[in-house]
């Protein structure tokens, strides 16, 4: 019992060391900015008094502005509310006649006093304020920010759960089959089993690497490392591995003449371009060619993936990209768009840029912004 007690005081001094001495270190942060730009604005008030013989009051402005500074570098009240009393108390043994004595005698002084040292408070304590006030909306704006980190983050998960036990019951389904009813199947009913469950194989891999993607965005910032790439390449890298995919395939791609180069993680941007590629492929349901059209703004660069087909539910449009729809369970829901369109519109954010999907007169449109410049 005895050693359950000190281990438990132990704890606690674990825990409350580093608050000391982090309040220790803020302190004396206080203590030395305050002298440093006290000692500042006096070299320069001496300076500017000997200079110019100038009024008092105008020296009394480089103080107020050594005020504003404290009371935004420093924390609470204290440091400013002190500073105040030393720039009045000092201005008067300084630079009022008769010099290097605090003297309240002098006609009209005591209410100068009053009134300087009044609106040096007031100023101090302002700027105090507004630093709490800025404090208190960037404390607002990091809840919402993690907020949204972590809705997107449930969606992206119940799209996941979603999107990889239906190929997996597929796959188990099939197999069982196979396995259980193996001599009395003809060697057709063999083949379309083995070919389903090769097809859900390839979408569980497909699957798989838009979630390694992931892991290339940087968790705290939700950033990316990005380079300078030529749009040309990363567009036939992303097209080549489509086609090794899905070798049926048609793509037409149209272009600026131009040579294009952006920043941007070219493997993340490949993964986007083939998801929406495949998208219209699979979805569209139509034999026509899925068109990639690249256009030039003067700040951004826009990724246009259009096919010609059914198009998309307009109720289920503003869903698709925030993870939120949910595919019906039809017989094919293991094509649904799910977890890939999340993964994109994360991947695009990430870049700084923006997503977004609309129907049009005979068919669905995707399409991408990504900045010219690095932000």
């Amino acid at each position: 019992m005895l050693y359950c007690r000190h281990l438990q005081k132990g704890v606690l001094l674990k825990h409350t060391a580093p608050t000391t001495t982090l309040e220790s270190r803020t302190l004396w942060h206080n203590i030395i900015s305050t002298i440093i730009i006290l000692a500042i604005a006096t070299i320069l008030a001496f300076s500017f008094f000997h200079i110019t013989q100038s009024d008092p009051a105008n020296i009394a402005l480089i103080y107020i502005l050594a005020l504003i500074i404290i009371a935004r570098i420093t924390t609470g009240y204290f440091f400013g509310i002190i500073s105040a009393f030393f720039c009045v108390i000092f201005i008067n043994w300084c630079f009022t006649y008769p010099y290097f004595k605090v003297s309240f005698a002098i006609s009209g002084y005591p209410v100068t006093f009053v009134f300087l040292l009044t609106i040096s408070m007031i100023v101090s304590t302002l700027t105090t304020r507004l630093k709490k006030q800025d404090k208190m909306i960037l404390d607002r704006e990091r809840a919402i920010n993690e907020a949204d980190k972590e809705r997107i983050r449930a969606n992206l998960l119940r799209a996941i759960s979603h999107d990889l036990r239906t190929p997996l019951t597929s796959i188990i389904g099939s197999s069982d089959s196979f396995t259980e009813n193996y001599a009395a199947l003809s060697d057709q009913e063999k083949l379309d089993l083995v070919s389903s469950i090769n097809e859900d194989s390839h979408w569980l891999l497909n699957m798989v690497e838009n979630l390694l993607s992931i892991t290339r965005i940087q968790g705290d910032t939700g950033r990316v490392r990005k380079e300078d790439e030529l749009v040309e390449e990363v567009v036939a890298e992303a097209i080549t591995r489509i086609k090794k995919r899905i070798p049926d395939i048609e793509i037409h791609v149209t272009a600026p003449d131009n040579i294009l180069i952006i920043p941007m993680d070219p493997l993340l941007i490949e993964q986007v371009l083939m998801n929406l590629m495949e998208n219209a492929f699979v979805h569209s349901e139509t034999n026509r060619p899925v068109e990639l059209q690249i256009s030039e703004e003067s700040d951004t660069i826009t990724f246009h993936v259009i096919d010609y087909g059914k198009g998309i539910d307009e109720q289920t449009l503003p869903l698709i990209l925030k993870g939120e729809y949910h595919v019906p369970k039809t017989s094919d829901t293991h094509r649904g768009m799910g977890i890939g369109l999340s993964i994109c519109n994360t991947i695009v954010q990430a870049h700084g840029g923006q997503i977004a999907a609309h129907n049009h007169a005979h068919g669905a449109e995707f399409l991408f912004t990504l900045p010219k410049g690095d932000i």
